[in-house]
């Protein structure tokens, strides 16, 4: 009679690859569960928000020497720091998300159509019949969800043709970076409106602001 002490190879080996999975899966599962974390923390540190605060200092500063020898209108100010503000945003998301390499393909877009705007195209003529002739448009309704997936795509840049799931991480990623961007511009307005008002020992971001 065999001993029961003996043990089964086969058995064995059967452990050891368990054993082995389940290490794969609760290593597996940490890694998830860090990438959360570190997703949640995004756009939210007080490092991000100072690196961007001073990168859009310098880039507005860029921007306002360029345009020094022709003041633009109030418009064209207001405009030239929201282009600003969200190209320093998407800067900083070092494209890591498909918005912010969206903004920077889109902005190197409209600077090329800029440049060909000066250069002189030959016209072509159209004919009665292709001016003339429209196709009809068909109207379909939509569900209610679909439509607000297709709005929810219009608003994120570059995510119109996403499928639900990656368009939900992109829009959640993009909100909490537009948030951390208000915060930053808002504490920016605040040191600029103190500046004015009361003259005291500068910070980092009052120095940029402070100097010509």
């Amino acid at each position: 009679m065999a001993s029961s002490s003996n043990s089964n190879p086969e058995v064995d080996w059967n452990r050891s690859r368990e054993s082995k999975r389940k290490k794969r899966r609760k290593i597996g599962g940490e890694n998830q569960v860090q990438q959360v974390k570190t997703e949640k923390i995004r756009w939210r540190s007080e490092a991000e928000q100072l690196s961007y605060s001073v990168k859009l200092i310098e880039a507005l500063r860029e921007a306002q020497a360029r345009r020094n020898s022709s003041p633009p209108a109030p418009a064209a100010n207001c405009r030239t720091v929201r282009d600003t503000a969200n190209r320093i945003l998407a800067v900083s998301a070092k494209g890591r998300s498909r918005w912010s390499r969206a903004i920077l393909t889109n902005r190197l877009r409209t600077r090329l159509n800029n440049s060909n705007k000066h250069k002189k195209h030959k016209k072509l003529k159209v004919t009665g019949d292709i001016r003339s002739k429209k196709l009809p448009v068909l109207k379909r309704t939509l569900p209610p969800l679909q439509r607000k997936v297709r709005v929810l795509g219009r608003l994120v840049p570059g995510c119109r043709k996403l499928p639900f799931p990656n368009l939900l991480e992109e829009a959640s990623d993009y909100i909490a970076a537009l948030e951390m961007q208000v915060r930053a511009m808002d504490a920016l307005a605040g040191l600029l409106t103190g500046a004015e008002s009361f003259s005291g020992p500068p910070n980092l971001l009052g120095s940029n602001l402070s100097q010509p």
